[in-house]
Parts: C-alpha cells; sequence; structure tokens
C-alpha cells in the first residue's frame, strides 16, 4: 500500500550513495518515508521546497550523554584526567530530575537537530532518585529522555545502560557503588532487565537498545543477562571499552585479561554490538571485535577533550569492525568535526594522509551511525528510506567556492555545525533557514537548563 504524498524537496545538490548528483528531487509521503528521488531537475518544481547547499542523509549521533551538555566551559578550567573530570560529571548528576532531565534534553536534542542530526543514540544511566531510591515510574528518567528528542524533533535510541558497580572489587566481583552512583545502579543485571522490560519507547521516534556502561561497572557475572536481553529482542548493545589504560590495567589485574577479551569470553561482541572509544587496544582485541562484526563508534572531540588519546580507527575497520561516530560529552555537537577528526588526529598520528575519503566519513556519520542504532532504514537518500536529510550551506565564510565535484570533501573538510541550514525528519522540516521549528530559542533554552544545575 502506498503511503499519500507528503511534501516534496528539491535539493540544488545532493549526497547519492556516494556521488554529489544536481538538481535532486526528494519526494515523501505521509508515513515519513522518501517515495521517489529524481535527478538532473534544474528547478524547483511547482509545490517543492527548495533546500539550497548541498542535502546529505541526517547525522546519527551514536554516542550521548545528554546531561553532559551541562559540563561544556566548566570543565575545561585548570587541569587533571578523565578521573577528575568525571567528579565534576557526578555533581551535575546528582542534580538532576526528571524534570531538569527533560528540559535539558530537549534543548540538547534542538542543539544537535540545528547540527543536522536527526537520530541519536542516548547512553542513558541515569536511572533513579538520588540515593537509589526508584521513583514512582521506575523509567521516569528514560521516558524524560525520549519526550525531550519527540518535541526537539529528532529519533532516538535511548541504550539504557546497566551501572551495577564501582570497580572490579576482589577478583573481579564488583565493588558495591559508590553514594554518588547509587541512582544508576539496579543491584543486579536482572533487576535491571526487568526495569527496562517496562520501558515504553512511545511514539515512530523512539527504539530501546541495551548498554553495558564498562566492564568496571558490571561485574563479569552480570552480563549475561544484558547480552540476553539485547539478544532476544534483536536490539542495539552498546558499550564502553577500553577508553582509559588505568581500566585496562585494573581488568588485567581481576580477570587475567583484557577488558575486550572478557566481553568476548562472554559473548558480547556481535553484529549488532558497538564498542564506543576503543581506543587502547592490543592486536589480539582488534582481531576479537573484528572477527565478531562488532561496530566501534569513535567520539574525538570527547577523545581528545578528556585526554584519552587516538584510537586504532583504521586497525579496526581493516579488521571488520564498521565505525560510527558520537558527540558523546557534548564539547562540541558537530558531527562534521567528528568525522574529519577521525582522519586528521590519524594523519597526526602516522603523519601521512588520506586514510578514509570524504564518502567513507560521510558513511559512518550517516548510514553506519544509523545502523548501530537499530535504524537500517535510514542514513541513505533512497525510495524506501526514511525521509531524513541536512542540508549544508555552500555560501558561508567555510564553504565558498565549493564546487560540485568537490562539495563532499569541501562538507566533511571545512564545513561546521553552523552552516547545517535545514534539517529534515521524517519529512517534517524540523530546522528551516537555521531556525528551529519547535524550540524557537534554543540558546535561551539551553542556557536556562544549564543555569538550573550549577
Amino acid at each position: 500500500m502506498t503511503a499519500d504524498p507528503g511534501p516534496t524537496y528539491w535539493c540544488a545538490q545532493a549526497w547519492l550513495n556516494g556521488t554529489v548528483e544536481l538538481g535532486v528531487v526528494i519526494e515523501t509521503g505521509t508515513d515519513g518515508r522518501i517515495t521517489g528521488v529524481r535527478t538532473g531537475v534544474d528547478a524547483p518544481p511547482p509545490g517543492a521546497e527548495p533546500l539550497r547547499g548541498l542535502t546529505l542523509p541526517g547525522l546519527a549521533n551514536a554516542h550521548s550523554h545528554a546531561f553532559h551538555r551541562a559540563l561544556r566551559g566548566t570543565v575545561q578550567v585548570g587541569s587533571g584526567t578523565f578521573w577528575t573530570w568525571r567528579e565534576t560529571m557526578y555533581r551535575i548528576a546528582a542534580k538532576l530530575t526528571p524534570d531538569s532531565a527533560h528540559t535539558l534534553a530537549r534543548a540538547v536534542y534542538a542543539e544537535m537537530a540545528m547540527a543536522g542530526i536527526t537520530c541519536v543514540g542516548e547512553f542513558h544511566y541515569v536511572h533513579h532518585a538520588p540515593g537509589g531510591e526508584p521513583y514512582d515510574d521506575p523509567n521516569a528518567m528514560g521516558h524524560a529522555l525520549i519526550s525531550a528528542a519527540a518535541e526537539a524533533g529528532i529519533r532516538i535510541t535511548l541504550l539504557d545502560t546497566a551501572y551495577l558497580a564501582s570497580g572490579f572489587g576482589r577478583d573481579g566481583r564488583g565493588e558495591p557503588p559508590g553514594q554518588q552512583q547509587l541512582r544508576f545502579s539496579d543491584g543486579t543485571a536482572a533487576a535491571w532487565a526487568e526495569r527496562v522490560d517496562g520501558l515504553r519507547a512511545e511514539g515512530g521516534h523512539a527504539r530501546t537498545g541495551a548498554a553495558v556502561h564498562s566492564v568496571r561497572a558490571v561485574p563479569a557475572r552480570e552480563l549475561g543477562p544484558v547480552v540476553e536481553w539485547a539478544r532476544t529482542r534483536s536490539a542495539p548493545l552498546h558499550l564502553h571499552l577500553s577508553e582509559q589504560t588505568a581500566e585496562n590495567e585494573a581488568c588485567q589485574e581481576a580477570h587475567g585479561c583484557t577488558p575486550a577479551q572478557l566481553l568476548a569470553d562472554h559473548g558480547v561482541f556481535g553484529r549488532r554490538t558497538t564498542a564506543v572509544h576503543a581506543t587502547h587496544l592490543t592486536s589480539g582485541d582488534i582481531r576479537l571485535l573484528g572477527d565478531a562484526s562488532a561496530g566501534v563508534c569513535m567520539c574525538p572531540t570527547t577523545e581528545r577533550d578528556l585526554a584519552d588519546g587516538i584510537g586504532p580507527a583504521p586497525a579496526l575497520q581493516r579488521a571488520g569492525s564498521t565505525l560510527s561516530l558520537g558527540s558523546d560529552s557534548h564539547a562540541v555537537i558537530d558531527l562534521l568535526e567528528e568525522a574529519r577528526a577521525l582522519e586528521l588526529d590519524e594523519r597526526l598520528r602516522t603523519r601521512t594522509r588520506g586514510h578514509w575519503t570524504a564518502a567513507q566519513l560521510l558513511r559512518a556519520a550517516t548510514e553506519d551511525g544509523h545502523a548501530s542504532l537499530g535504524w537500517p532504514e535510514a542514513g541513505r537518500l533512497e525510495t524506501g528510506a526514511l525521509a531524513d536529510f541536512t542540508t549544508i550551506s555552500l555560501e558561508s565564510v567555510r564553504t565558498a567556492g565549493a564546487v560540485p565535484r568537490t562539495a563532499a570533501e569541501t562538507a566533511v573538510f571545512a564545513a561546521t555545525a553552523a552552516d547545517v541550514r535545514h534539517t529534515v525528519v521524517g519529512g517534517r522540516h524540523v530546522v528551516r533557514d537555521g531556525a528551529h521549528a519547535y524550540v524557537p530559542d534554543v540558546p535561551g533554552a539551553l542556557a536556562e537548563a544549564i543555569g538550573a544545575l550549577h
């Protein structure tokens, strides 16, 4: 059954399966999918909305902690490490309520829409009230995030995160959560699964996945129920992996192996698994991920902000892992910057250029990111795909002078989130001419939400 006609868009230039085409008409249906794509149309047809610039599939932010947006600027004072940054993060987390989490996430997701992001993977671990008592609705915090995404006009995969321990503890059996971590923990993986079964991902914009926070936060004996929950529902399973050398050393001491080996031994890796960061891996770790066809989400702006290091992305891709991108702690929200940083960081590390083409980097930011979040029908401009796309100006001071032959390269290596002019989700114009349709004053909404937490 064919959907009734929805809006029609005319793109001056559009990136279609790795090639920039001129004069592209995208027809949509009322079901929010693309019903037709035509090229070589010189001018907007009657009734079509013109999108001047380069139109790309919507960008997928595969790893987000929305409340970390409140840390921007604050954590740049002084020096320190990931571990000192974490103490500041805990202080913000302690102040969150369902209402404040919703208000902040709505503004953050609106900022994402203005940056061309049409889908976010929210790695969600602040589950309970301070002290660890469940809310009357045990999933009040998760429902707040799902609602926030709807109001901001973007899709969300809520990656509900198991976070049960503060460290490996004696013989790797796990240390009890610290006072600051009590609201993260369900006590056991079985209790986590029972709570998540009650999570309502209502609306076509939302899907649910699972996450293991890290090997230090989920004892080995508790990994199985999380993996099984995701397997039986064919849901995405994400996890932080080897972001810090201290975690690797502690895992080696507790279990006699690397975090990747521990996870592999417990069946965590598979085609629907995405490891986030994967910064400090051995060659054996890389083979484990590649052999399992597990994906890897790189978050270069956070990894450099926290002084984590540069992960072995080219080796992971050669081994068989698909790469996606995330803004993680939201030091900036700019998927174009994440894409070029992947290449530029590798240039610094190797002192050679050209590890990925612009097309490969855009695929990581679009199609492969969506697939990692359980949206395989998104990330392409073709008939049947979700009508999610974004248009980048080719007339800003950063992009002026671009020609069609190298428009994709200009977008990846010169454009920023500030160059996004339009964002369409499900055929609906969410951002038009740089203005958000549903959150009229995004900077003001961000300032108010963040100010309430400081």
